[in-house]
């Protein structure tokens, strides 16, 4: 008997009803000679300190340095203490049993570096001997699954895959657990997490919202002019820029008397644009969230939705290309598109005698292929499914559509001394851009359809005015521009050498980078304002305490990855990578302990509940230390976090300083007082009508 492990038990049935195992038991199905069984992700996980009997947080016990790594059944929080997962334990104890009795193992867990880690902590904590093939898919497609099953890989083939993804589970918790544990101990009020790739990503947004409130507005005057020839009304914008609008109003004024425009320059060159290619995960995470505002770790889960009801492929890819052996199945893709309403018209525009292969190269090609449909095409689909899906769909569409060609003519128009620009675009071929009809992109300065020119003709000036304008701070980031600069974080980079290693390395890999902005704002290091991310008075503190440190370079933390795709390839040393993170762990834990941090003073307050017991105060919770008491007060009240000197005013006074920016649960902006009553209740009092709300 074969044992198929899976990943989830979605996929598990899947692959059951193709292989014939038919009989359902508890946590396995089985028939044909097969036993089909999964795990719920990771059952199995690195230990804790406590696993090596650490508690708590003490400055002697680090770094911790395990040797060897204990691994351990996944646990959960319960109460204070962490647990081993019930439902893990049972899981893991039927895959213990199925495989005892099995001949050989199929690994089906997802094909890529968390899939194969996920199997692989399994095999080794259960201490199981038996053999094992890969099964590698990358669409779930009855087709792909039974296609997979004909090709099934040796096991040992992804021991590189393997030892990249122990090594970074390892390098994680070296950095996560000693970091986090060191700046806590240096803090000594709250706990503070640090992290291998968390910590930089902070940095840059930290780093960006501080550029952008330091930064010094200018305000300038530009001069505009409205013209026309013919049938066509344009617009030329003045060159020079006046500080003055004193200055820009006097040549408004000359102009007005002497309204007449002299063509001066004319340049038209043709531009070919080509196609884009195929969505990698990052790719299709940063058009949501510009188009659809979704937010990383959202699209992810429906990709991932979309990818287990066969619709599209793998989608945790970092590639954007598709092998040779794939090209021929693209135009059945297409073809089964125009039975689908919404993609009928655009599938008409694509020139089936000239398809455009720039997204086969099999170099480039990764774990997965590029990101794309399969030939199951949905009827009936969530509306944040179906507008991931038509995503997916249309960027298929375009990227095997011809380049689109235009012409772009720059004009200088001079008026008395002063020079105008204007910009003009024709569209010569189409090409890709006609399946969504957009000729340019959102940052494209504007261009307008212009008439035919030539030099020294004059255009009259049919009206003038000035733009007020102001110079911009660099923006906030987006989810989608965060996304962006975890990707090409090489790009930072000065040293020219060392920027051309790491070009196409970024932070993170395309799987882990959503999971990575969710932990920022599960520890309240972030919060979103409309779309932009920007740190909370948590994260600039610790921002601040580490902005110097090794923690917070990101340039290190890509040269790490480029590292764990060496390790992938066989091309470097597990072993050696290991022993590079455990000195880098010892290093960043003495630069953080050394740390002289000037704690804030912690007012001495009873608990106005009991009147007995003094209060702890937190980063987020004050609460009373008796649990028979169990009096507690949230830090964090509509959007706002209460700082200690309000905090001692309502529990010494009653009443907090008038509390400025709150944000109801419409989103609404209002300004209060909280107030305390005899019962040690809150509610708010209004500053004009001082009438309390309910309770919080």
């Amino acid at each position: 008997m074969k044992v198929v492990i899976a990943e989830k038990p979605s996929v598990a049935r899947e692959i059951a009803v193709l292989l014939g195992a038919t009989e359902k038991k508890e946590g396995y199905i089985i028939g044909n000679g097969y036993c089909v069984t999964w795990a719920f992700g990771h059952l199995v996980g690195l230990g804790m300190p406590e696993d090596y009997g650490i508690s708590g947080f003490q400055k002697t016990s680090l770094p911790i340095l395990p040797n060897p790594f204990l691994l351990t059944v996944r646990k959960i929080k319960k109460g204070k203490i962490y647990l081993a997962d019930i439902g893990a334990l049972k899981q893991l104890k039927i895959i213990e049993q199925v495989t005892s009795r099995c001949d050989s193992i199929i690994v089906a867990t997802d094909a890529g570096r968390e899939g194969e880690l996920i199997f692989r902590y399994i095999y080794e904590f259960l201490n199981c001997q038996k053999p094992f093939q890969r099964l590698w898919i990358s669409s779930l497609t009855e087709k792909a699954i039974r296609e997979g099953f004909d090709n099934l890989k040796l096991g040992a083939e992804f021991d590189g895959l393997y030892n990249a993804a122990q090594g970074r589970s390892r390098a994680d918790w070296l950095v996560g657990i000693n970091a986090s544990q060191a700046l806590s101990i240096a803090a000594g009020n709250g706990i503070y997490s640090l992290g291998r790739v968390q910590t930089p990503t902070l940095a840059l947004i930290c780093r960006r919202y501080q550029e952008n409130k330091n930064f010094s507005i200018q305000t300038y005057w530009q001069v505009q002019l409205d013209h026309q020839k013919g049938y066509s009304n344009f617009k030329s914008l003045s060159k020079y820029k006046w500080e003055n609008k004193k200055l820009a109003e006097d040549t408004l004024k000359s102009i007005q008397r002497n309204p007449i425009a002299t063509v001066t320059f004319i340049e038209s060159k043709t531009v070919t644009e080509q196609p884009p290619l195929l969505f990698d995960l990052t790719g299709l995470q940063k058009e949501a969230n510009k188009k659809l505002n979704f937010s990383a770790e959202e699209t992810l889960s429906i990709a991932q939705n979309l990818y287990e009801k066969k619709f599209i492929t793998y989608p945790r890819t970092g590639s954007k290309y598709i092998p040779e052996d794939l090209w021929q199945e693209i135009p059945n893709l297409l073809k089964a598109l125009e039975h689908h309403s919404s993609f009928k018209d655009a599938v008409s525009k694509v020139k089936w005698g000239r398809l455009n292969n720039r997204i086969v190269n099999n170099l480039k090609v990764t774990d997965h292929h590029g990101l794309f449909i399969t030939d199951k095409i949905p009827s009936a689909l969530s509306a944040k499914e179906n507008a991931i899906y038509e995503m997916i769909a249309l960027r298929l569409l375009e990227s095997v559509s011809q380049a689109c060609s235009k012409e772009i003519t720059n004009v200088i128009l001079q008026v008395l001394h002063h020079d105008f620009t204007m910009k003009g675009r024709k569209v010569i071929e189409p090409g890709w851009r006609a399946i969504r009809g957009n000729f340019s992109d959102d940052n494209e300065d504007t261009i307008q359809d212009l008439p035919e020119l030539q030099n020294n003709d004059e255009l009259k000036i049919k009206n003038v005015v000035i733009l007020e304008k102001k110079t911009k701070a660099p923006v906030l980031y987006t989810e989608a521009g965060l996304l962006s600069a975890m990707e090409n974080i090489g790009k930072e980079i000065e040293n020219i050498e060392e920027r051309k290693a790491l070009q196409n390395i970024g932070i993170g890999t395309p799987a882990t980078r959503a999971a990575i902005i969710e932990t920022l704002f599960k520890r309240d290091y972030i919060r979103r304002d409309k779309k932009s991310l920007v740190p909370t008075e948590k994260g600039m503190q610790v921002y601040e305490l580490v902005k110097d440190k090794k923690i917070a370079d990101a340039t290190m933390t890509a040269e790490w990855e480029l590292a764990l795709h060496k390790i992938e390839s066989n091309e470097a040393d597990a072993t050696t990578f290991q022993k590079e993170m455990e000195n880098y762990a010892t290093s960043i834990t003495q630069e953080l302990l050394a740390l002289s941090i000037v704690s804030e003073i912690i007012p001495d307050l009873t608990c106005p509940k009991c009147k007995k017991q003094h209060l702890l105060i937190r980063d987020n919770i004050v609460k009373c230390p008796d649990e028979l008491c169990n009096w507690i007060q949230f830090r964090n009240i509509c959007s706002i976090k209460l700082n200690v000197p309000d905090l001692e005013c309502l529990i010494r006074n009653g009443k907090t300083s008038l509390i400025k920016g709150m944000k109801s649960k419409s989103g609404k902006k209002f300004d209060a007082y909280i107030v305390m009553n005899e019962r040690a209740e809150t509610s708010f009092e209004f500053e004009k009508t001082k009438k309390r709300n309910n309770e919080q």
